[in-house]
């Protein structure tokens, strides 16, 4: 556990922003002025427990304890992974599916290239042993209703009462807990949909003990196409009612200990709302999300527009483009665990690669040295912890090779083992390969920092970004301590920033978010034809203008409950558009809310082709084809006040009044261990340079300057590592 405070600074209001991790939980404070962060190990057996004493410890830092602070605090924001842990676990109600007769396969027959939906790269080496997802539904729980609705929204056969009682009889029969709903073509017509609703209450009323709850595709996920509509609406009735108890639990805590405003939910859509207007789908990856909008808003006091925003934990490793400032990248076939789902999530790759990333040797490729996606977690840890462990992992190999101080782990807080991470690595990795520990170790690192330079560089190159124009924003507690080294493996020059919050950043993240929601609606139409060479005419237009109305009122209506007026509402409308008799979509963004006149359609036009070229090559416009509209979607924010970040004093170019010390630290670039001067981050000041090499220890994270890199410190405490 740890607390650390940060230099004086105004701000615009007292906060709490918590994020959940897979190993610890992290906690940034704006309180009267100051800057606090926190961290205690995640309890995954109740994670009211770690909310409270990373907010504790933060209290303490202030001479306050839990009930005080959250009474003088205007607004605590909460992000977890708790809905991802439940589906690996597989714990959820037993749920029933009703859908349209001669439907019931979809789950099984789902999409030809499902069975790598979710899977590490890695796992492709065994494409032989592996599998399609299990439904969460089984067919077993599964039914087929009589109706139909054709796929312009016009029923062909009405719903047949008898037949859904009958049917759902069976299902309770059988045990279901809830039901999920999806009909053919229900998200253009829902009418069959809310008729099977307003029979399950009829025979299932609330007042009674066995009432079930009903989930409709058309209202959780109104997306044109079936098996990631229902993938959705199942993973959100999966998943409600654990996230339910998880937030009623904490919003109880938080009541009975003197808080009187709502939780706030961040959500991957990049913002926040209440519990009652967020669902369970907006949850996942809501953490490193709200990291993007921090990087976003640092990089614009810092001058840095095309950031790599990395954040690597003690599980997982987190990356995503920012590009001009913006953070604007949906995925474009958003997959949760192993289950595609079509919806609007801001995309953050992730892979296995932490500081309690286990090393084992891969038999099946001549015992090759492998690192992750295996996780030692936060209990037992890695071997050095103590807990334990006795897999070696990266935080091990860390401490064997010196960048890690045993004495000074969490600001001295936590105790390593360094004899306990050598004798994991040489039992498991040195010996096995006939080589000493030292080039275990160093094995391991550069491993490790490979895989996730080359992630990231191919994904920065997938999306048609200059890759030479981009830095690293180096974030959680490993972090800065590998970021120049898998940085190098992208591109020899890069520059890497650091930040005085660097292990709890996507906590500090949220104070930047604004309230936020989302909505989108599957509408197909033709705005140009190829064969008249015509703009969608004037019906064509109100038909598209009636669905976004649809949708400002809908977002009006949330806004309101949020206690905003909807004048302070922002507007953004997105549209999956294609040229005609192409498969794959692209994202959009229209300049214009409402297509009124045939300019507003040669606008939208004209940013289709921008961001098609952009991400294809102009070689592949059409412009004389026709272009098609299939989904639209609509953002609706209200900017809310950002903090002010808090500046260090002053100092020169000479950094020696932070230095603490020197020891001989293993270098991987050039093979071989060399004398190393030390530096304590909190004795730093801004205009400070330190040459390499050196290592900066901070309370939460350490930072690693090589022998070709200088760091320089900003009047933000912010490091800027960039070659000679």
């Amino acid at each position: 556990m740890s607390a650390h405070a940060a230099a004086p600074a105004a701000t615009g209001g007292n906060s709490i922003d918590i994020d959940v991790g897979g190993t610890f939980t992290d906690c940034f404070v704006q309180f009267e002025g100051r800057h606090l962060s926190a961290k205690a190990p995640t309890t995954h057996y109740d994670l009211s427990v770690c909310f409270r004493e990373a907010i504790g410890l933060a209290a303490a830092g202030l001479g306050l304890d839990f009930g005080a602070l959250v009474t003088r605090c205007d607004v605590v924001r909460y992000s977890t992974t708790k809905a991802l842990n439940a589906l690996l676990e597989r714990r959820g109600p037993r749920l029933g599916l009703i859908t349209t007769a001669g439907n019931e396969h979809v789950n099984l027959i789902g999409r030809s290239i499902q069975w790598q939906h979710g899977l590490n790269p890695a796992a492709f080496d065994g494409l032989a042993k592996v599998r399609r997802p299990e439904p969460l539904i089984p067919f077993t729980m599964t039914v087929g209703v009589r109706e139909r609705v054709d796929y312009a929204g016009k029923v062909l056969m009405p719903i047949d009462a008898d037949d859904v009682r009958r049917k759902v009889h069976a299902l309770v029969d059988r045990g279901v807990e809830g039901f999920v709903v999806c009909l053919l073509w229900a998200h253009v017509n829902p009418v069959h949909e809310r008729s099977v609703r307003e029979l399950i209450e009829e025979m299932y009323p609330d007042v009674n003990l066995g009432a079930m709850p009903v989930y409709l595709s058309s209202e959780v996920a109104p997306v044109w196409h079936e098996y990631p509509r229902l993938n959705a609406t199942t993973l959100n009735a999966f998943l409600q009612w654990e996230l339910q108890d998880q937030f009623a639990q904490i919003g109880l805590d938080l009541r009975q200990s003197g808080h009187r405003r709502p939780l706030q939910i961040v959500s991957n859509v990049g913002g926040m709302a209440k519990a009652s207007r967020t669902r369970a789908l907006d949850t996942f990856g809501a953490g490193p999300v709200a990291g993007l909008f921090g990087a976003a808003y640092i990089g614009a006091q810092a001058g840095v527009g095309d950031i790599i925003v990395t954040d690597m934990g003690g599980t997982s490793f987190d990356f995503a483009p920012v590009s001009g400032g913006e953070v604007r990248y949906f995925a474009d076939n958003a997959v949760i665990d192993r289950w595609l789902t079509e919806q609007p999530i801001i995309e953050v790759k992730s892979i296995g690669a932490g500081g309690g990333s286990i090393a084992w040797l891969n038999p099946a490729m001549g015992n090759r040295l492998e690192v992750g996606p295996r996780s030692a977690g936060s209990n037992p840890g890695p071997a050095a912890y103590g807990m334990g462990g006795r897999e070696p992992t990266v935080t091990d190999a860390d401490v064997v090779l010196g960048y890690l101080d045993p004495q000074a782990f969490l600001g001295g807080r936590m105790k390593l083992d360094r004899a306990l991470a050598e004798r994991a690595i040489r039992r498991r990795i040195a010996e096995p390969l006939g080589i000493d520990v030292i080039d275990a170790a160093a094995a391991i690192r550069r491993t490790i920092d490979a895989t996730m330079g080359g992630v990231i560089a191919k994904e920065v190159l997938l999306k048609g970004l200059d890759i030479r124009r981009f830095s690293v924003f180096a974030n959680g507690g490993a972090g800065p301590l590998h970021c120049v080294d898998f940085a190098r493996t992208i591109r020899p020059d890069m520059v890497c920033y650091t930040f005085p919050y660097s292990s709890v950043f996507c906590a500090m993240s949220g104070t930047t978010m604004d309230l936020s929601h989302i909505y989108q609606r599957s509408a197909h139409c033709t705005l140009k034809d190829l064969s008249s060479g015509t703009l969608i005419d004037a019906t064509g237009r109100e038909a598209f203008n009636r669905v976004v109305e649809a949708m400002v009122r809908e977002a009006g209506r949330d806004v309101l409950s949020e206690g905003f007026g909807t004048e302070r509402i922002v507007f953004t409308l997105e549209l999956d558009m294609r040229f005609g008799g192409q498969f794959h979509q692209t994202r959009t963004r229209s300049p214009h809310l409402r297509l009124v006149a045939d300019t507003d359609i040669e606008d939208v036009l004209r940013a289709f082709e921008e961001e098609h070229a952009r991400r294809y090559s102009k070689m592949s416009l059409f412009p004389e084809g026709t272009v098609e509209v299939e989904t639209i979607h609509l953002l609706a924010r209200v900017p809310l006040p950002k903090p002010r970040l808090p500046e260090i004093a002053a100092g020169t170019r000479d950094a020696s009044a932070a230095r603490i010390g020197s020891r001989e630290v293993y270098w991987t670039e050039v093979g071989r261990h060399a004398p190393t001067a030390i530096y304590d981050a909190v004795g730093l000041r801004a205009g400070n340079v330190i040459d390499g090499p050196a290592i900066v220890q901070a309370p939460d994270t350490t930072i690693l300057v090589p022998g070709d890199r200088e760091l320089a410190v900003d009047r933000f405490g912010n490091g800027v590592i960039r070659p000679h």
